[in-house]
């Protein structure tokens, strides 16, 4: 599936509602995640603080009736990609620090977490570096010559 700039353009706002919600204060609130639940059949985009209380919805028109297999892995990368390019905005977000993005199905479980934002801590996900097995299976041929 191959994400549309309008696509994008939907996450980001839904991201910037999110912050919105959190504006920076000296008296931060304490909550350890925020989570974006992702609904493959209606194409919903919602997300929800720890005690279930809706924060902000939208509906991205592209993933409507998707019936991609992988269709989660790449929501996944999406709003990581997404994310990591709002970090200035969600790391200043008025919470306590560590708070987590998680990502989540229609059916509230838990596919993973996709942001952490913390001062200290940074989480990678995906392949960090592709071919890197094939590389260093190479490079450890060559050096057996």
């Amino acid at each position: 599936m191959k994400t549309t700039e309008q696509t994008i353009q939907q996450i980001e706002r839904a991201v910037r509602k999110i912050a919105q919600k959190f504006p920076a204060t000296n008296e931060p609130e304490f909550m350890t995640d925020i989570h974006i639940r992702v609904i493959q059949d209606s194409g919903e985009l919602l997300a929800y603080d720890d005690e279930d209380k809706e924060i902000t919805r939208c509906v991205i028109e592209q993933w409507i009736d998707n019936k991609d297999d992988d269709f989660y892995a790449h929501v996944t990368n999406l709003l990581r990609n997404i994310l990591k390019g709002q970090h200035k905005l969600i790391d200043n977000m008025g919470i306590m620090k560590p708070y987590s993005f998680v990502l989540e199905d229609d059916e509230k479980e838990n596919i993973g977490e996709i942001y952490l934002a913390d001062d200290d801590t940074i989480i990678l996900g995906g392949d960090i570096m592709p071919g890197l097995e094939d590389d260093l299976n190479t490079f450890f041929t060559d050096l057996m010559k």
